[in-house]
This record gives C-alpha cells, structure tokens and sequence, in this order.
C-alpha cells in the first residue's frame, strides 16, 4: 500500500526533480503548447477532482517516511502542477527532444551565422529579441532611435564569500531601506547618545533587541564600560586609554621573544590565521598582526590564565564593529592598507580595551582547569533535564555528555556555532544584559539546544549525535533567527533564574 502510494506521489508531482517542464533561458525553447494543448485539457477534466483529495493524503504519507523537504505546494504553481506532470506522453517528449537536438546541431554547424547577420543588418534598425520589444516598436515610430542608457560603473572583483562567512546581515550595503520603526529607534539612539549624560539604563532598554549598525561602535564602547557615560569626558578618555595601550605595546611586546613567553607567543601564532579562515578581512597579514598584539599583550597582563585557545575569537567581533565606523561598504573584502594608520590604532586599542572588559566577567572560564566552564556545562544539564526530559534522556541512553559538545558554546561563546553576522547581534543583547556573557548566556545555549530537539531524536547513536551537534546547521541565520533564540532565552531565565531550585535535583 505504501509502495503504491509512493508511486502515486512520483507521478503526480510536477516539481520534483526529474518532471519535465517549461525552461526559459536555455538553449531550446519553451514545450510548444500546440502540442500538449488538446491533450492537457482532456486529461485534466477526468482527473481534476480525485487527484486533488489524493495529494494531500499521498503527501502527507510521503512526508513521515522521508527528511526531506520539498515544497510542492505553491499556489501559483497548482494550475501547472495538476496536469502537466501526468499528461505528457512519449509523443510529446520526442518532438520537444527533436526541437532540443536540431538547434544545437545548427549552432554546431554554423556557429558564424549569427555573427554575420548582425555585421550586415543596416545601423540604423535594432534587433527585437522578444514579441513584447516587437510591440513596443510597433507602437512607436521613432523606436530605432533611443537615448541611450547611463553605463554602470563596474564593480571590482571581488572573491566569492560563502554564506557562513558573510558580516552583513541588515542595514548594510545591498540591503532595502530602512522602515519607519528602524528610522525611529536610530533616531532615538541618537538622541540618547549625544545627551550629556547618557542614560546607560535606557540605553541596554533599546539596545536589547539589536542596535542599529550606525551608532553600534558608540553604543558598544558604553554598554561594555570603556566609555563613560559623560559626553565631555569621552574624547579624553579614548585619546588615554589609546596611548596606554601602546605604552604597553612599547613595554611588553619585544618580549615575546623571550624563553618564558615563548610558549605563548607561539600559540597565538597558530591560532591567528584559524580565526574565520572564510573570511577575507582576516586574513590580511596587517590584521593577524594587530590580533598578536592585542592577544599577547592580554595574556602578559593576565597571567592567572594567560592565553587560552578560544580566547582569539572574541576580538573579531569588536574588531569588525569598529572597523565599520570607518568603511560604508561590507567588511569581508575590506583591505585595511586602504586606512590611515591613527585609524588602525584607535580600532587596535579599541578592541583590546572592549575584549578587556568581556573577560574581566568570565575569566574563570580561562584559569587552570577552566572551572567556570565546568559550572556552566553542569548547570546546563541540569537545566535542559527540568524544560525538555526527553532530550536529556536520549543524551542519556546514548551516553552523550553534555561536556562533550557543550564545552565549546560556553569557551567560545557560541561563536564556533553561529556565523558572524549572528554573533554580533547576539552581542547587541549580551552587553545590555546583567551577566549576559556569563549568566544569560547559559539560556541562550539551553534555548539553542532545544531548538533543534527534533533533529536531536532523529539520531539515534552516539557517532551522529556528535556530528550534528558539533555542526548545526546555522549557515542561513540571521537577525530574525537570533531574535527568536534570544526570545526564548530570556522566557527561560525569568521562569528559572530565581528559582534555582526548579533545575536543581
């Protein structure tokens, strides 16, 4: 029965792979509708009413015995999708293969021929490539004589970024225009920010659901605590803290190549060119050596941890931030040799400071034996065994640990995870939350987890739980799929957070 209805599927279905179907563009032509017309409407009429109610039902059948995920049922496609698949016969077949091999045969033959039309066509006639440029001209007697249109300024060329690797998700270059919403909450981000003195509190209000990249690199440097919230006091306070750190590149950094510094600068050195290795920006040899100094430096002035792997990670997304104050167009390609160097160090400095401020609130996570990872990863268990038992316990049956996939959400913060796009969002909430690279954290990580509870319980041994787990399939997110995650976390933290007793056995 079910083999019988599997068959039925295939032969309904016109948008499944291998239907024949209209293809505009190509070297042939469109199917000749003269010669399916009579047929189609004959078939058609006999078979409109049973073949409706048996879709859905073949479908939905179809459907629980396989993943995938085709979409078969568009409405614009319906008209087309009820008769044509099962109405074209061998008749119909071999005169459109006929119409295919006779036009490449003559542009195998007489590939010239069109060349040497067009040398002989008088100059002041146009060619009509289609029956809707016919006609326009038609319609118009002084068709042939046009004004011709700007030239477009040609693009550079650019390598080609996967998807994963792409910065920009909205209010970048390419991106529609921005809504009344958007244009209000900018504008009232520019309001609090040019107040003398900025209200912080509002400000984590607003920047809670995203802040808009134009005011991001501001709004940054005061939710993280580099800036104050005094407007006169700010441009002091970048122009010393900028100088300090140079005082301590100056200081510190020629001794990398030191017996007992050694081991460190060497780890660093590995590590640098692994930091989005998709991504262009990264590397440049200018910015590898930017990230060596701002990592080594932090190690040498943090020697209770000292550096960490993982820890190279976090700089990327203060960098990227703060080098889009400077560049309008996306960051991925951007070649920074195209900066003055006074840029180049206030987005160094910058970018240490920041990085500073984030671990000041979780360096327990990067001390011996990173016992502030290890409390997170339990508490995570803990958590996810009160909200979803049935996950925790096909972890459990198939002796899955927690630290075996969860340690690297809670090192790297779920950068590993998620494209970069995602994670500077992501960050836009982290900074205006109390704790929120440390405590809210851990529901972002729960909520993430239950997201994909489903492809969780499809697997069912230890080997594919691993590899889904250590290769989510997040590629297409972006700012609404974080929205959603971030949602849910906080729903998570209010039921929980202060009642810690309900995730506690």
């Amino acid at each position: 029965m079910a083999a019988e209805s599997g068959r039925q599927f295939w032969k309904r279905s016109a948008k499944l792979p291998g239907s024949i179907q209209p293809v505009y563009g190509a070297q042939h032509p469109p199917l000749d509708p003269r010669l399916t017309k009579n047929f189609i409407k004959d078939r058609s009429k006999a078979n409109a009413l049973p073949m409706k109610s048996k879709k859905a039902s073949s479908f939905h059948e179809f459907a629980r015995n396989t993943s995938d995920a085709w979409d078969i049922g568009d409405d614009e496609d319906e008209e087309f999708s009820s008769s044509s698949a099962q109405t074209l016969n061998s008749k119909v077949a071999k005169a459109t293969a006929a119409q295919v091999l006779e036009n490449h045969s003559k542009l195998r033959a007489k590939p010239e021929r069109a060349q040497s039309a067009l040398s002989d066509m008088p100059t002041n006639c146009k060619v009509i490539k289609s029956s809707s440029e016919a006609q326009l001209s038609r319609t118009s007697e002084d068709a042939c004589v046009r004004t011709p249109l700007p030239k477009q300024q040609s693009l550079p060329l650019r390598p080609v970024i996967p998807l994963v690797a792409r910065i920009s998700d909205q209010n970048a270059s390419g991106a529609p225009p921005m809504t009344v919403r958007e244009k209000t909450r900018l504008e009232k981000f520019r309001q609090l920010l040019s107040s003398h003195n900025t209200d912080l509190d509002e400000l984590r209000k607003c920047s809670w659901p995203g802040v808009p990249r134009e005011v991001r690199p501001v709004t940054w440097r005061l939710l993280s605590g580099y800036l104050p919230a005094n407007m006169e006091r700010r441009k002091l306070t970048l122009q010393r803290k900028r100088e300090e750190y140079f005082g301590f590149i100056q200081q510190y950094y020629d001794s990398r190549n030191e017996e007992h510094h050694q081991d460190t600068y060497r780890q660093i050195h590995i590590d640098i060119p692994r930091t989005n290795p998709l991504i262009p920006l990264f590397q440049q040899p200018l910015v590898q050596e930017i990230f060596e100094r701002i990592l080594f430096i932090w190690a040498i002035r943090h020697p209770a941890s000292g550096y960490v792997q993982g820890i190279n990670d976090l700089v990327t997304p203060f960098f990227v931030v703060f080098l889009s104050e400077y560049v309008e167009e996306d960051v991925e390609n951007f070649d920074v040799t195209n900066l003055s160097q006074d840029v180049l160090r206030s987005i160094e400095a910058d970018s240490f400071w920041c990085m500073s401020k984030l671990l000041d609130g979780i360096q327990d996570n990067y001390t011996f034996a990173q016992p502030g990872i290890q409390k997170k990863v339990k508490a995570l268990e803990e958590l996810v065994s009160r909200i979803d038992e049935q996950v925790h316990n096909h972890f459990r049956k198939y002796e899955v640990e927690y630290l075996q996939f969860a340690f690297r959400w809670m090192n790297n913060l779920l950068m590993r995870e998620l494209p970069l796009r995602c994670t500077i969002r992501l960050w836009d909430t982290y900074q205006s939350e109390p704790e929120g690279f440390s405590h809210f954290h851990l529901y972002v990580c729960a909520a993430f987890l239950i997201k994909w509870r489903k492809e969780i319980l499809d697997e069912e041994d230890f080997q594919g739980l691993l590899m889904l787990l250590q290769n989510l399939p997040t590629i297409h997110w972006g700012n609404e799929e974080i929205g959603l995650l971030l949602a849910e976390a906080y729903r998570l933290k209010y039921m929980f957070a202060d009642a810690p007793n309900h995730y506690r056995r």
